[in-house]
């Protein structure tokens, strides 16, 4: 995967964390009152995408906005301290840039807990000069990326006009794929989708288990197929919790368990991780399943992190070296 060019349209978030020690309950409301210890700032969003093709060796070649405010300079400067090229990253004045800040609180020496999070969001429309911009630096990447990720968070970078423009500039050889909040079903076309569990339900206006401690097998492979011949998409990957995940492809499905512990201690941003990975080995060349598994692995691997995090070559080596249970357990349907 080493050097892989991966094209990516993005909503591009910052994520900052604030932590604290507990001091007392203030007196004048029942909240903790906590001592400041620090913050930090990282990519989230699409932007948490692009690290994660980074932190795994490949090229990833970013479009998106940031504004000219503080969150948007420091993530710009966090890309490219990642060695990330960002000729496609637009510093648009006057836009704030969307920013999920999280307060964090615990004893001085044990892992600090989320006690509350606040979002700065504003939405944008891309100018034709950005449009111009992007489809520019399509036709530059035209003739060595292969694979597309299209990462929409509903902030407006990533619309959905642009599949068609991404598909004729890369050729129809590319693989596109698509990681949508809210609304997936108009990136119709597409070769590959990533929704987790919850959005795919959303999606087919029905639940796909019930509720149940088990599988329906029958169940989950209709709401497979239905979601996939839905979207036009060559294959499907439905991203389950503890439960692992589902890929399906027209006349078979593969079925597999989480990678790790369900212990987890943080997900976020591990949506962005499993299309990061996932691209990435599909532009190395691995068939849909093989991107899975390591899209699984290394899912794995960031929810025992805090935090937004990313995923290195060696945690992912080391990670299917010490478990075989995907492997192992890896259902067809």
């Amino acid at each position: 995967m080493a050097g892989r060019p991966v094209v990516m349209l993005v909503d591009l978030v910052a994520d900052v964390f604030i932590t604290g020690t507990p001091k007392r309950i203030s007196r004048e409301a029942p909240v903790l009152i906590l001592s400041y210890q620090g913050e930090r700032l990282t990519p989230g969003g699409g932007a948490n995408a692009v690290a994660n093709v980074a932190a795994l060796g490949g090229r990833p070649l970013p479009l998106g906005v940031v504004g000219d405010d503080a969150h948007g300079r420091d993530l710009l400067a966090d890309l490219k301290g990642r060695g990330i090229e960002a000729a496609g990253i637009v510093v648009r004045p006057g836009y704030r840039t969307p920013t999920k800040v999280r307060i964090l609180g615990g004893g001085k020496h044990s892992i600090k807990q989320q006690i509350v999070r606040y979002d700065i969001e504003e939405t944008l429309e891309l100018t034709d000069g950005e449009r111009g911009l992007f489809s520019s630096l399509l036709e530059r990447w035209a003739g060595e990326a292969r694979v597309a990720i299209l990462s929409d968070y509903g902030y407006g970078a990533v619309e959905p006009g642009m599949l068609p423009r991404v598909r004729a500039t890369l050729g129809e050889e590319a693989m596109l794929l698509a990681d949508s909040r809210y609304r997936l079903d108009e990136f119709a076309g597409l070769d590959g989708a990533t929704p987790n569990e919850e959005e795919a339900e959303t999606l087919l206006g029905s639940t796909i288990d019930h509720d149940t401690d088990h599988d329906d097998p029958d169940r989950l492979e209709e709401a497979g197929r239905r979601l996939r011949e839905r979207l036009r998409a060559r294959f499907l990957l439905i991203t389950r919790g503890s439960r692992g995940m589902s890929l399906f492809q027209p006349g078979a499905s593969a079925h597999l368990p989480v990678s790790g512990t369900d212990q987890v201690a943080d997900v976020t941003g591990a949506g962005d991780t499993v299309i990061g990975t996932f691209a990435l080995a599909l532009a190395a060349g691995a068939d849909p399943v093989e991107a899975a598994l390591l899209a699984n692995y290394a899912g794995g691997v960031v929810v025992m992190k805090m935090g937004t995090a990313t995923c290195s070559p060696e945690e992912l080596k080391r990670a299917i070296e010490t478990d075989r249970r995907p492997l192992e357990e890896l259902r067809w349907g």
